[in-house]
Parts: C-alpha cells; structure tokens; sequence
C-alpha cells in the first residue's frame, strides 16, 4: 500500500508555515483574511490543519502562502529536503 503520509504528516511545509507565520506576528486568521483576498479559501482551522500536518497543502495554496508569508518554495522544503539529503 503507498503511505499518503510522511512521517505521519499529511504535508512537510507545516511547521515552516507557521515558523513563517509567527515570525511575521501573524495569526491564523489574519494568514486566512490574506489567502482569501488572494482567491484562495483556507480558513483559520484550515490553516491549523496544515501547520499540524493534518491537511495536505495542494500547490495553489503553497504558492499564495509563499506569497502572504513573502517566502520562497525552496524555504519552506528546506527541512524535508535536509532529511532527503539534497
């Protein structure tokens, strides 16, 4: 059977996001009022979903959080990467 999941976790760039996030003193729903001017419809338990790693991140969405949290792809599989060694 093929796992849906790494390390238990349904995304990798979870805990960058929210890493990303407090460090720009944003909350959930300040990072959700962002996205949703953006188009993109992540809500406060959306956003608690994928920094827990319970919610997959689809690629839209990866990019419009790099783009509200003003980090790059690269920055955010930083960790996932190390573990992969490249």
């Amino acid at each position: 059977m093929i796992s849906r999941k790494f390390e238990n976790s349904a995304n990798v760039t979870g805990k960058a996001i929210e890493k990303a996030r407090k460090s720009k003193h944003m909350t959930r729903a300040l990072l959700s009022n962002q996205l949703m001017m953006l188009g993109i419809d992540i809500n406060y338990d959306g956003i608690y979903k994928i920094e827990n790693g319970r919610r997959i991140v689809k690629d839209f969405e990866l990019s419009a959080l790099c783009k509200v949290l003003e980090i790059s792809e690269t920055q955010l599989l930083e960790d996932f990467r190390k573990k992969l060694n490249l």
